[in-house]
């Protein structure tokens, strides 16, 4: 992670600058601008557990920005760089990024210090359903007031632990597996989780160049086919975007940039096997195909059409700013852009896909997986075989016609076979996230090119954001 400026606000501050651009150009009610701004509570947690020994003790947290709408929804992240302004930073953008892509809860997050390559399997458990514990009794993990979900450092694996942790403490909870997203399938996960924030990524890209007018505003034209993107943080959100933008899309993903340097190509990289060096070297470095560069940051300064920044927060900062050339920037990471690189950006005409949008497909298909674990039935099961019943009975007509009108005309198998079969949650998962962001960026599409004092995706995003919220408290007396 690029370290920010100090002349530069804090993650959280800079969150706050960007809510207060969009709150100037609104008519809400004395003190309702406050109160949407604010984080309602975090809680703060030191916590011993005895590993090889010794006792270790942990620090975490779980903030909970906004309870307009219940429960709440953020992950959990493990890292050594977790801190309370992070994390009410981070829940902040979760109460937005919901109401934008109408996800009906509130804004929360959660995070521990904890470095997770430090411990084996079995004492990163021991870490995490002690923290879950302690969150649990508190009522801070909840299918009905609290839900997390995985972020940087965690996974299925962890989320499957809480979930049980849960369960333990609460027996009689039928909708206990409701507690948590992003578990393993045979946990009560949904098909399409781990790829879903990768997933969303592709269908905002794919929306935004669907309009040719927006598409301009960025020195650009066409459709993706053949643009260039350079992907910075090749975990799981920035691998799943860059390897469906350039398997499905044709978009050549000409540099990665990770934590021991970058790779350039300009013909383009292969995407999966520049996974694999890095899952089985733990870096880029010695891969032999590109160039690698040490300085890796500094590859985000590099001619490509689109930039990606799918790390960390504040790696666009006033440092480096005003040397990125890329036309058009989607925030894949919370928070990659500080106000200030903002500012510059914008001043210079860079279209932004901003992160509360983003990156929504993580939250969009969590909230299918709630859904999912309340009605306690998998999405497809009903209807799939009657769906396929009903599609045989015009493919039976069609085929009836064929035969009577002989050479000339037949029915093509391969649209028999794709007719025939009934979408199964995978497909239906998609098609969901799909509609979601289709009508998330027209939302914002309406606003940007609607008003006059609105010049960026961004403002556009916190002004639909935030006016659900209002309404939402409105709706509750307030």
């Amino acid at each position: 992670m690029s370290a920010a400026p100090s002349n530069e606000p804090t993650f959280r501050q800079s969150v706050d600058l960007m809510f207060n651009r969009a709150a100037a150009l609104m008519d809400l009610a004395p003190g309702l601008e406050e109160k949407i701004r604010v984080c309602n509570a975090t809680y703060t947690v030191r916590f011993g557990v005895r590993l090889r020994g010794t006792i270790h003790t942990f620090t975490g947290y779980r903030s909970v920005h906004s309870e307009h709408m219940e429960p709440v929804k953020g992950g959990i992240r493990y890292s050594l760089a977790v801190n309370q302004d992070e994390v009410e930073a981070l829940a902040a953008l979760m109460t937005y990024k919901c109401a934008l892509v109408e996800t009906p809860f509130g804004g929360s997050k959660g995070g521990l210090c904890v470095d997770p390559r430090l411990y084996e399997e079995h004492e990163l458990e021991l870490i995490t359903r002690r923290f879950a514990y302690e969150l649990i009794k508190r009522d801070l993990i909840n299918p009905s007031q609290n839900v997390p979900a995985p972020d940087m450092g965690t996974g299925e694996r962890e989320m499957a632990w809480i979930a049980d942790q849960y369960a333990r403490m609460n027996t009689t909870d039928i909708n206990s597996r409701a507690c948590v997203t992003g578990k393993p399938l045979n946990a009560g996960g949904i098909a399409g989780r781990v790829e879903a924030t990768g997933r969303g990524v592709q269908y905002a890209l794919r929306e935004f160049f669907r309009h040719p007018e927006d598409v301009a505003k960025a020195g650009l034209s066409g459709k993706l086919d053949g643009k260039r993107i350079i992907v910075q943080g090749l975990g799981n959100v920035g691998y799943h975007a860059a390897r469906f933008l350039s398997e499905e899309d044709g978009a050549k993903i000409t540099g990665i940039i990770e934590r021991d340097g970058a790779l350039f190509d300009p013909r383009g990289l292969d995407v999966d096997r520049v996974r694999d060096w890095l899952v089985r070297h733990g870096g880029l470095s010695g891969y032999p195909e590109g160039q690698f560069s040490i300085d890796g940051a500094s590859l985000m300064q590099e001619d490509c059409d689109i930039l990606i920044p799918a790390a960390m927060e504040g790696v666009i900062n006033l440092t480096n700013a005003h040397h990125i050339k890329a036309p058009l920037i989607l925030e894949a990471a919370n928070g990659p852009i500080t106000a200030g690189a903002d500012e510059v950006l914008r001043a210079r005409g860079t279209i932004i896909i901003p992160d509360l949008y983003a990156n929504a497909g993580g939250v969009t298909v969590s909230y299918f997986e709630w859904v999912k674990n309340l009605s306690h039935i998998r999405f497809g099961r009903m209807q799939r075989r009657q769906e396929e019943s009903r599609h045989q009975l015009v493919v039976d007509e069609l085929e009836r016609l064929d035969v009577a009108m002989g050479d000339r005309w037949s029915l093509d198998p391969r649209f028999k076979e794709k007719y025939l079969r009934g979408a199964d949650e995978l497909e239906l998962v998609r098609s969901g996230l799909d509609d979601t962001m289709r009508t998330a960026y027209q939302s914002m599409r309406e606003v940007w090119h609607g008003r006059n004092d609105v010049t960026d995706l961004r403002t556009a995003a916190f002004l639909v954001a935030v006016d659900r919220v209002a309404k939402s408290y409105k709706a509750k007396g307030l």
